[in-house]
C-alpha cells in the first residue's frame, strides 16, 4: 500500500528533458508538478523507505543488537549496493535484486548468527536506501525522470524485497 504514496520534498533543474515511462502519477503529484516544466520532484516512498526506515529503528530499540554489529552491517551492505546500482534514464537508481539481500543476510550471519534476522533486515534495508538511493543522488539531475521518490520504485520496491528477503534467508 505505501509504494504507492510519495511524499513531495523539493524540486530540481534536470540537466536532460524530462521523460515520463508511463507509471501512475498520482492527482496529488500531477496538479503539484504541472507548475514545474524542466524540474524533477524528489520525494520519499512511505512503503519504501519511511516503513523500512521506521521498522529498522524499532528493531534495534527492541532487539539486544550492538550498535557497532549494526554500522558495520550497514557499511558493507551499503557498499555492496553502491557498488551495483546504476542510474536508468527515465526512471530511477536500478541494481539486480538479488545482489542485496543475499550479501545482508551472509554478513549477518557472519556477524551475529543469532540475531541474524533482525539484523539482515536493518542493515539490508538501510544499507540499499543509503547505497543505492543516497549516494546516487548526484545522478537524477541527468536520468530525465519526471519524479525521483528516495525509496520508490513501483509496487515490487527494492528495498521493501531486500529486508523481507535477507530476513528469509538469515
Amino acid at each position: 500500500i505505501g509504494s504507492g504514496v510519495n511524499l513531495p520534498l523539493f524540486t530540481i533543474s534536470s540537466k536532460v528533458p524530462l521523460q515520463h515511462r508511463g507509471g501512475y502519477i498520482p492527482g496529488y503529484l500531477r496538479r503539484y508538478l504541472q507548475y514545474r516544466g524542466g524540474r524533477t520532484l524528489i520525494a520519499v516512498n512511505v512503503g519504501g523507505c519511511l516503513i523500512p526506515l521506521f521498522f529498522s529503528i524499532y528493531l534495534f530499540i527492541t532487539q539486544p543488537l550492538m550498535l557497532h554489529e549494526i554500522l558495520l552491517g550497514i557499511l558493507l551492505v551499503t557498499v555492496i549496493s553502491y557498488v551495483y546500482s546504476f542510474p536508468v534514464k527515465g526512471t530511477g537508481i536500478g541494481m539486480p535484486m538479488l545482489i542485496a539481500p543475499l550479501f545482508a543476510a551472509i554478513v549477518s550471519i557472519l556477524i551475529n548468527n543469532e540475531l541474524s534476522a533482525p539484523l539482515a533486515y536493518i542493515s539490508g534495508t538501510m544499507g540499499v536506501l543509503i547505497g543505492a538511493d543516497l549516494l546516487n543522488f548526484r545522478h537524477i539531475s541527468h536520468m530525465g525522470a519526471v519524479v525521483a521518490s528516495i525509496g520508490g520504485a513501483g509496487t515490487f520496491d527494492g528495498i521493501f524485497m531486500t529486508g523481507i528477503l535477507a530476513v528469509l534467508l538469515a
